[in-house]
């Protein structure tokens, strides 16, 4: 690639299924809603395409049809679409491809025509592009409802002249959803021709994986951290692509996500009872206090309180957490706030907890945007003992409003978490490796220990809090791989 285009502005096209502000379930709304700010402040051609779900209020985003209404196919028929455009942040523009019947829903996933509803998204996404007469330079799938894409591109779009120069990147989010399907979806995609394409993966052979015809068929592959690219090259984390994922390992990156650094702000923070920096920490005892008061927790401002916020799942280590709890809260002076929802079980058992230790546990089995944020201007150590961990955004948020994440070193938490050693100073948190119950207590024991030195704990809050966690540094290596997936398509 020559220098004059190596720094041309590119034209990209992000497709997803769910974008913040307008659907969410989990961190793929916020990377996809963040992500294209920061590619058009680069001064990139960046644009997103998502569907219009019922939940989704055309006033109060003021969104308006672009084009004509269009028939796409699908299924050896055609299904008519409506595209409406909205924006992010103003000046990002926003595709909404809507069907009355696919889209018009309260939920965005698990219903039982999943399959077809985001294979009619992913065509109408392509083919609206010729309908905007906008040919993208490289058009950025993102899990496994839009996995589709690079294998059209490389099938039934591979002689269209449209996309001669159009490349794309698959984005693995979380390596664990990956869009299973019987034959059938192949007839419904318009590729049955093409068959199966991984009979080396016993356990796929005779299914089509979605997420696997992603990796195979993208010209660029990445994953949300550096250490989760390198982990699920493993059986242990691979989800059983991994034989697929090594084989395309030389196209395989990992980009850690960011965080808005303008909306998790602990200085202009709404949600919270005292706005605070780097430089005025003593204003954030009134935060330890507020969400002390929120729990019904002893109002004590030496106890250290050790926050967690998460889905509540075996995923997120609450099988490590489970054996220790009672441990932790009998034994040790702590208090303990969980805020999240999931698994039965873990309702169950968390509000046993709290009913035997009042004063010391507060649990709120909900999700509630405010009492987050009250989380982490409050707490003093953020918990996230995941098992795996793509990426993870609480560690990051928790170190900006200066709670220390006490994590398991795996994924984006192995990137971003350092363990702390009292003998050099170095480190920004606490981390354990073996996934075991007392190698969590352990850390939490250190953790607690460290706690006492108040000027040991101002300084990692004050280097926590200095970190830089922002999407610029991140947009700028999604544009050194986008260019990378722009060469590799070039040379086929």
């Amino acid at each position: 690639m020559d220098n004059q285009s190596s720094s041309k502005p590119l034209k990209i096209l992000i497709v997803a299924a769910e974008v913040v502000p307008f659907a969410k379930v989990g961190g793929l709304a916020d990377v996809a809603g963040a992500l294209p700010i920061a590619l058009r402040d680069m001064g990139h051609d960046v644009r997103v395409a998502m569907p219009k779900y019922g939940r989704i209020d055309n006033a109060k985003f003021n969104l308006k049809p672009i084009i004509e209404p269009f028939a796409v196919p699908m299924d050896g028929h055609s299904v008519d679409v409506d595209i409406l455009e909205g924006s992010i942040a103003e000046h990002v523009p926003v595709y909404f491809i809507h069907n009355e019947h696919y889209f018009d829903r309260e939920g965005i996933y698990s219903y039982p025509d999943d399959d077809e509803r985001f294979i009619l998204f992913c065509r109408a996404a392509v083919e609206m592009l010729k309908k905007l007469n906008w040919q993208p330079d490289i058009i950025h799938c993102n899990d496994w409802q839009t996995a589709i894409i690079p294998n059209w591109l490389k099938t039934i779009y591979k002689d269209d002249p449209f996309f001669a120069h159009t490349a794309s990147l698959y984005t693995i989010h979380n390596l664990a959803y990956q869009g299973v399907f019987g034959q059938r979806v192949l007839e419904i995609a318009g590729i049955a021709e093409h068959g199966f394409v991984y009979p080396q993966i016993q356990d796929l052979a005779g299914v089509v994986d979605l997420m696997g015809r992603g990796i195979l068929y993208a010209d660029a592959i990445n994953t949300v951290s550096e250490t989760y690219a390198q982990e699920i090259l493993t059986p242990e984390f691979g989800e059983k692509l991994d034989p697929l994922l090594r084989e395309r390992q030389d196209r395989l990156f990992g980009i850690l996500n960011g965080i808005d650094t303008e909306l998790m702000n602990p200085k202009t923070d709404s949600y919270i009872a005292a706005n605070f920096d780097a430089m005025n920490l003593e204003a954030r005892a009134a935060n330890k206090a507020d969400l002390q008061k929120e729990g019904n927790l002893d109002p004590r401002p030496d106890v250290p309180v050790i926050g967690l916020i998460s889905r509540l799942a075996n995923q997120k280590g609450f099988d490590i957490m489970a054996p220790v709890m009672d441990s932790l809260l009998n034994l040790l002076d702590v208090q303990f706030v969980l805020l999240g929802t999931g698994d039965q079980y873990y309702h169950e058992m968390f509000g046993k907890l709290a009913a035997h230790y009042p004063g010391k546990a507060a649990v709120f089995l909900t999700f509630n945007a405010s009492l987050a944020q009250k989380i982490y201007a409050g707490s003093d150590i953020f918990l996230m003992p995941s098992r795996f961990e793509p990426c993870g955004l609480g560690q990051m948020i928790a170190m900006r409003y200066g709670s220390i994440p006490a994590v398991r070193s795996t994924g984006g938490l192995a990137d971003t978490v350092h363990d702390f050693s009292p003998t050099t100073g170095e480190g920004n948190g606490f981390a354990f490796t073996p996934y075991e119950p007392m190698a969590l207590y352990a850390t939490l024991v250190r953790a607690l220990e460290n706690y006492r030195y108040k000027d040991t704990w101002r300084k990692l809050q004050t280097r926590d809090m200095s970190a830089d966690y922002s999407w610029d540094n991140s947009a700028r290596k999604y544009v050194d791989v986008y260019r990378k997936a722009m060469s590799f398509q070039a040379q086929q």
